[in-house]
């Protein structure tokens, strides 16, 4: 195809569909490993609600899920820089029953 534009050594092209554009709003995060993988899954919890489903599940290399927390740490670090500390409100522990503990 012509009217592509190819990368550049070195470049990967990345597409973003509007669906997962939209992004996805989560307010929990259960993260969970075993010796070859971080397990994340992203829930969004509701005043008032019993049951929530899980909207997400990144499954991470111990490799990248370490890159992902230092980039993570970086750019916390830099808005802060821009916008001020982030304030961290004391929440109200939730009783979370997600099944028994295992490894993924």
């Amino acid at each position: 195809m012509a009217d592509q534009i190819k990368p550049k050594k070195g470049q990967i092209n990345i597409e973003l569909d509007e669906k997962v554009a939209q992004g996805i709003y989560s307010n929990l995060a259960i993260i969970n490993h075993s010796v070859s993988e971080f397990v994340v899954d992203f829930v969004t919890i509701m005043p008032g609600v019993p049951k929530s489903k899980v909207k997400s599940r990144i499954i991470l290399t111990p490799q990248h899920a370490k890159r992902f927390l230092k980039a993570l740490n970086d750019n916390v670090k830099r808005f802060e820089k821009a916008h001020g500390e982030i304030e961290e409100h004391q929440q109200t522990p939730m009783p979370i029953n997600f099944g028994p503990a295992g490894e993924a």
